[in-house]
């Protein structure tokens, strides 16, 4: 058997002790066919073979996000001004302005999670009196976590908020000493007050939903990633908002495997919901590059947990226990896989309460579910998930929301929250993830970062003895993810026989620096044997580029997670169009010296200090822009 593809030359990272020192790959149709030295594997070299040296950089699996909401960030994803990694709120106003100036009536401006105050210079979030002078016409909603959202004058129109608008249960409408709304809504706790406002805006078209979604798969590609599990989400409707993906999956053009939970739409008819997906959908449908999951992570309204750590922990309503037994019931008699949004330990002992009752009645025996988040979930209850065989998908929020926790909850709650290594030690299987796009950043090596690192991207020290070796992250996020979709044997490790996913890294995830493993980015990711993304020295194999639709899109210069790249681009577009100054002042627009530091602006940022890198978080001499 010859192969498609061989990759050699490399250091490849696989977690079958077998093969310790792999530098080579033989790929066919899409399957790793051979795997070791370089010269065994040239032995499936023929003439048709494309061979590529991989110039002794490291190579591992395919990154799987084992709960991410790719289906409903894809249809957006054009829309959305990404502020994930910008290093200062001025870097992010500026952005901000920059697109205000660029949207045509009636679309909006949107910055939708991904991002932490914590995360900017100033150490704030940005004011109502600087979203409305920056857009006095264009509605602007900017969503923080799942805590708040700011919206200008011209949104609050837009959707209608008045003096006279009730605010749901469990959200506030903040209002002025006149009553009138002042633009900021908050989730105390529930965040449907977020979600149903962020709905009223105007959609794309669904030739740009299409457009929308190949580039974030794209973006996505971009990290390492080559395989999701979607986990439904609000105002995500099965089988409108899937039609794309289908069609996507149809004419071959996905380059992201997914495997989608359904999550039910309708308060109080939860039960109708699945009971008519169990007729209609055939469990596990589909295909390697896009199937059925099962159900979730919603499964009843009244079992929703709002993990908003600004507000005390939500107390759920006392029938919750009755309509989840109901529903799961329902599940287990179909043997349908099912997860659970769950992030307290206080529900998540309900919830087994729940599990173990109908368990007694008809045995779970071996069918896969899950918990999703788990931040505070106690050892007890740990090990009722391992003897029921369920397993728990974690994901970064606390490397956004850590600060919040800590304040409420204090350091020493925060240090195990998660507690990875326990659940690791009392073998659950656990599957690392991000819970991207509205709360975290799709970024997994923020991601693992957090978890081997133990910081917030605001630089708070949250873990000490709870982090994880950099091996064993990656193993979450690739070979622990894929028993999440229940594809083990198929993916997550570069061994003969499975997928051909890999990610050739641009630096080197077992040696940099610490700060520098949030830096990570492929130089190279193949999915299912075919090249999908190439940047660097492999930028020749790169694949045709695909306009992004509409024009006037804000993937068109930000393209997502920020790089000191992304903001050369930008600064070289508008020099060729005459438009804008040089790179120093379109990205601080200060000048002279620094009123905190005393430093010349441009002497430090021409020098060679670290102050001069954008990616940094305050730069070598603390000044990442205050001065402006």
């Amino acid at each position: 058997m010859k192969a498609d593809l061989i990759l050699f030359n490399g250091k490849i990272h696989s977690f079958n002790a077998e093969t310790p020192n792999i530098t080579a790959v033989a790929i066919k149709d899409g399957k790793f066919i051979g795997v070791g030295n370089d010269s065994d594997v040239m032995e499936f070299a023929s003439a048709e073979t494309k061979i590529i040296d991989l110039h002794n950089k490291r190579v591992v699996p395919g990154i799987n996000d084992s709960h991410i909401h790719l289906i409903r960030g894809g249809l957006n994803y054009n829309l959305e001004l990404r502020w994930d990694g910008v290093p200062s709120l001025a870097d992010a106003l500026r952005m901000l302005k920059e697109q205000v100036d660029r949207t045509p009536n009636p679309q909006w401006v949107r910055v939708v999670g991904g991002w932490s105050e914590f995360q900017f210079a100033e150490r704030r979030m940005p004011t109502l009196e600087e979203i409305n002078a920056i857009a006095p016409e264009t509605p602007v909603f900017i969503l923080h976590l799942y805590d708040r959202a700011i919206m200008n004058r011209a949104a609050l129109k837009a959707v209608g908020y008045t003096k006279n608008t009730p605010a749901p249960p469990g959200g506030q409408i903040e209002r002025d000493s006149k009553g009138e709304p002042t633009g900021l809504i908050i989730a105390t706790p529930n965040a449907m007050i977020l979600y149903s406002t962020l709905a009223k805006g105007p959609t794309l078209s669904y030739e740009h939903q299409i457009n929308s979604t190949r580039h974030f798969m794209k973006e996505l590609n971009r990290f390492g990633i080559t395989s999701v599990i979607d986990a439904g989400g609000g105002f995500q409707n099965f089988p409108d908002d899937y039609k794309v993906v289908n069609e996507l999956n149809e004419k071959k053009q996905l380059t992201v495997r997914i495997a989608y939970n359904l999550f039910t739409q309708k308060p109080k008819h939860e039960f109708e919901d699945f009971e008519d997906w169990i007729d209609t959908v055939k469990l596990y449908q589909g295909d390697d590059m896009y199937r059925h999951n099962g159900a979730g992570e919603m499964l009843v309204f009244s079992a929703a947990d709002f993990e908003d750590f600004l507000q005390p922990r939500p107390d759920l309503p006392e029938n919750m226990e009755a309509e989840l037994e109901k529903v799961v019931r329902l599940l287990v008699e179909n043997r349908w896989p099912f997860r659970l949004h769950a992030t307290y330990n206080e529900s998540i002992t309900r919830f087994l309460n729940v599990f173990e009752k109908i368990n007694q009645e008809i045995p779970f025996n071996g069918l896969p579910w899950i918990f999703d988040h788990a931040e505070t979930i106690d050892e007890r209850n740990i090990e009722r998930v391992k003897n029921l065989g369920g397993g728990i998908a974690v994901q970064s929020r606390m490397a956004y929301q850590g600060e919040y926790f800590t304040d409420r909850y204090g350091a020493k709650a925060a240090e195990s929250t998660p507690p990875i290594k326990k659940m690791l030690e009392m073998e659950v299987p656990v599957g690392g993830g991000s819970d991207a796009t509205r709360v975290s950043s799709y970024n997994p090596w923020v991601s693992m970062y957090w978890m081997t690192v133990g910081k917030t991207v605001g630089g708070l020290q949250l873990y000490n003895e709870s982090r994880l070796s950099r091996e064993t992250a990656l193993e979450l996020y690739t070979r622990g993810s894929a028993w999440f979709s229940q594809e083990q044997a198929k993916k997550g490790d570069i061994r003969k026989g499975m997928f051909a996913d890999l990610v050739v890294l641009d630096s080197d995830y077992f040696t940099v620096a610490d700060e520098d493993i949030k830096k990570i980015e492929a130089d190279l990711t193949i999915v299912d044997g075919k090249i999908v993304y190439a940047n660097g020295d492999f930028s020749s194999f790169s694949p045709p580029h695909i306009p992004i639709l509409p024009d006037w899109s804000p993937t068109n210069i930000y393209n997502g997670y920020p790089s000191k790249s992304n903001f050369q681009s930008v600064i070289e577009k508008n020099a060729k169009a005459d438009a804008k100054p040089s790179l120093t002042s379109q990205i601080h627009r200060c000048s002279g010296s620094c009123d905190v530091h005393a430093h010349s602006h441009d002497i430090a940022r021409m020098s060679n200090v670290p102050v001069n890198n954008y990616n940094a978080f305050w730069g070598a001499l603390g000044c990442s822009c205050f001065a402006f």
